[in-house]
């Protein structure tokens, strides 16, 4: 059953994603001074007394600007008000009740949802100071008083939270959910992809580089299955990030890549492959996870009947370092091959979590070694007794030999091609750990 959804809105800067990180437990939201740091919605879970429900972060509201993130963001912020169960509406002790604090306010009693008032940065134990009073005027009933810092509060403000909310008697059990990472260079269609997949604006999209900062987690059921798909921060070189925020994201970026399944490296055909598209597939492959090179933009590319086959060419030849990664031509504004898009990452998923049994690869190993034999060194043969599948995501394998030095790289890039061969891990890396006997 679907859980309810609290959203906790506001002006810019009163607190509310140390809130949402204080109250799911986590620091998922990137937190700093500047006002309009989250811009987009980020979802969280939170638990209390046995219940659990979704909580979602927004951009913080300016009901009067012309500025166009500060549009996009009320919208965003709109966006979560309409799908909300309960809303939290945060307001500022230390600067007051304003005027903005009313026209939001004022949205939100129109929105028709059950509101809590709650009054952050009040840090002090002990009864709230007299300024706390002032919010009574807002006409939302009693304000709850919180620390978003130290967490004062956040147990009275859940309880009128959670009695506002209807909850499901038993939950369905939630089949295999695949993490899908989608990874890239700035203004390379990430935010668009996942908007066309989604069907609604769940991201904002702008030519502005560096819009999306969050990584924004988005859950998706089709025929093909369940993806949590995550739209990350677009990774630039070093050298031109001069901004904290987005040296945050970029950290978050990466995260996202680590706890991901399948990662969809996106790559812009307008500009053709760059050195930046390798370092970001490098982190991935580095990780270990399994990998997509998704060409968008293909719609806009002037075409014959060779451009493909040459794109191809170059893309073999920069990411010659991950071969095994099938390539996807795409369009996130037309939507042209998503279905192909969803094939493949079906696919890299069983693949990266493939278990094949002792007996299968050992049958294999004596297969390769009978067709290429092992190398020698001043008249030392390598031996291979046995080899195991150790792990999965991604597949590892651990050989044991007599001498480990005599293993060299380019056998067992032999071994490996083999393994892929017979067993068609496509789309997800490889790893082999060579051991001699009796080492643990």
């Amino acid at each position: 059953m679907t859980k309810p959804v609290i959203a906790i809105v506001g002006r810019p800067n009163v607190g509310k994603s140390t809130l949402f990180n204080k109250l799911i437990g986590q620091r998922l939201s990137i937190v700093d001074d500047t006002p309009g740091v989250t811009r987009d919605r980020i979802y969280g879970e939170v638990e209390w007394c046995g219940k659990s429900a979704m909580v979602v972060d927004t951009g913080g509201i300016e009901p009067k600007s012309d500025d166009i993130i500060l549009m996009q963001m009320r919208r965003q912020a709109q966006l979560a008000i309409d799908t909300a169960s309960a809303i939290i509406l945060v307001t500022d002790l230390k600067s007051g009740l304003v005027a903005t604090d009313a026209e939001v306010a004022q949205m939100l009693q129109k929105s028709g949802k059950p509101v809590v008032l709650c009054v952050n940065k009040c840090d002090s134990v002990g009864e709230p100071p007299m300024e706390f009073y002032e919010f009574y005027n807002l006409g939302l009933g009693e304000p709850v008083a919180v620390s978003a810092v130290h967490g004062h509060g956040s147990g009275d403000l859940l309880d009128r939270v959670f009695s506002c909310l209807e909850f499901a008697e038993a939950d369905e059990a939630d089949d295999a959910v695949i993490n899908v990472a989608v990874i890239g260079k700035p203004n390379a269609g990430k935010s668009s992809l996942i908007n066309k997949i989604t069907d609604e604006e769940r991201c904002i999209v702008s030519d502005i580089a560096g819009t999306t900062r969050d990584t924004i987690d988005t859950l998706v059921e089709n025929k093909y299955g369940r993806f949590n798909f995550t739209d990350t921060a677009g990774l630039r070189r070093q050298s031109r990030i001069y901004d904290d925020i987005e040296k945050y994201s970029i950290l978050r970026a990466k995260m996202a890549i680590e706890r991901s399944d399948v990662c969809v490296i996106m790559i812009d055909a307008t500009e053709g492959v760059t050195e930046q598209d390798t370092k970001v597939a490098g982190l991935a492959h580095e990780a270990g996870r399994a990998c997509i090179l998704a060409v968008n933009k293909w719609d806009a590319v002037e075409k014959n009947d060779k451009t493909m086959q040459e794109f191809k060419k170059k893309l073999d030849s920069d990411f010659a370092f991950m071969s095994y990664a099938p390539q996807v031509f795409i369009s996130a504004k037309t939507g042209q091959r998503i279905d192909r898009l969803f094939e493949n990452i079906v696919m890299c998923y069983e693949n990266a979590a493939l278990r094949i049994r002792t007996g299968m690869l050992n049958e294999l190993l004596a297969q390769a070694t009978t067709r290429v034999q092992p190398p020698s060194d001043k008249g030392k043969r390598l031996k291979i007794f046995y080899m195991t599948q150790a792990g999965v995501k991604p597949p590892t394998f651990v050989f044991f030999c007599n001498d480990k030095e005599l293993f060299h790289f380019s056998y067992q890039r032999y071994l490996e091609n083999r393994i892929r061969e017979t067993f068609g891990l496509e789309g997800t890396p490889v790893k082999i750990i060579v051991r001699e006997r009796g080492e643990k």
